[in-house]
């Protein structure tokens, strides 16, 4: 069998590396005038838009782990990082801009696969890729994503506009992309030794996908939009339920109350955190990376947030000297915690 041969990055330089990774991009969105090939790119929103952008950076050995990380999902999971909060300010998502931060210890092959993930994430979402960045790095692999959208003026949601009696709604579940990376690090360490490693992921396929492959809730945000509705404050969850919600909480100057029962929990997360001996609430307050969003809407549309399908109502928002807590089934109040799980105590 023939052994292909390594290109190396030094072998293509910054010019031609671009060139090899972006030219089966191609231009979709009417508000890319021009992308890759200049030194910016020139974006053009229709009148009445505001433009949005926002910018991810993960690091190898900080962020993910290359030893069980796919280049082709990590890919698709910066872009899904990128468009998450272009969507948590009920914006369109429509250009990125990748930057990376290249070891040597890398072919240019992976990259491919690296590319061949950020294109699929693309083509699904609509994106155009217009502009990136390679600089050598003595630390590992860096992907920088940057994401442009584009709003309505009048439609654009931010952290601060949430009101005492509006509802606390949520995407999915929570507490699945923690629990997955969790398993990984498990069968990791379990397998470090071994000739032929076999892990055990039967039954955790979902909690995996969570975690490698998470995917933007751009059909949440296009649902609010057909229904009408424009919430009142929104966040992507990426820092865990807890913390995001004292984000509002604090840019909004108000309080929160949110219910355990009420806390959607997929089972393969119940069922991990079991066999790992640990409590799935503590997943899904402070787990992170599960790219939900976390929004406020009043009190007088909940009928047609419930009937999009796709939200829970987890709580309501109160006034700022009340403060946020979780509110157990027998009716004990936690407070909530950025990090940790909330200690219980008595509410003001």
């Amino acid at each position: 069998m023939e052994n292909k041969k390594r290109t190396e990055i030094a072998e293509l330089g910054e010019f031609g590396l671009i060139d090899r990774l972006t030219r089966a991009f191609g231009k979709g969105n009417p508000s890319t005038v021009a992308g890759v090939g200049d030194d910016a790119a020139v974006i053009a929103p229709a009148e009445g838009e505001v433009v949005l952008c926002s910018t991810d950076t993960l690091y190898e050995g900080v962020d993910f782990d290359l030893t069980y990380f796919p280049l082709k999902h990590l890919g698709y999971k910066a872009v899904t990082a990128g468009v998450s909060d272009i969507l948590a300010m009920n914006g369109t998502p429509e250009q990125i801009v990748v930057s990376l931060g290249l070891s040597s210890k890398l072919p240019v092959e992976a990259l491919d696969d690296l590319y061949e993930g950020i294109a699929f994430a693309c083509r699904e979402q609509r994106l155009d890729l217009v502009g990136g960045d390679t600089k050598a790095s003595m630390t590992g692999l860096v992907l920088g994503i940057t994401a442009v959208g584009a709003a309505a003026r009048d439609r654009v949601v931010y952290r601060s506009g949430a009101r005492k009696h509006d509802l606390i709604c949520i995407t999915g579940n929570l507490g699945a992309a923690y629990m997955g990376l969790r398993l990984l690090e498990r069968e990791k360490r379990v397998l470090g030794d071994a000739e032929n490693p076999e892990p055990q992921f039967a039954g955790y396929e979902y909690l995996l996908e969570k975690y490698l492959k998470p995917r933007p809730r751009t059909d949440v945000v296009e649902a609010l939009a057909e229904e009408g509705i424009v919430p009142t404050s929104m966040i992507d969850l990426s820092d865990g339920l807890s913390g995001d919600l004292l984000q509002i909480c604090k840019a909004s100057k108000c309080g929160a109350r949110i219910y355990l029962d009420r806390i959607p929990i997929a089972r393969q997360t119940s069922a991990l955190a079991e066999e790992m001996h640990t409590d799935p609430v503590i997943a899904a307050l402070n787990g992170g990376e599960d790219y939900e969003l976390l929004f406020t809407v009043p009190l007088a549309v909940r009928e047609r947030v419930m009937r999009l399908g796709l939200v829970d109502v987890i709580g309501h928002i109160t006034d700022e000297a009340a403060g946020a807590f979780l509110v157990t089934p027998d009716g004990s109040e936690i407070r909530l915690r950025a990090q940790g799980f909330p200690e219980k105590e008595a509410a003001n």
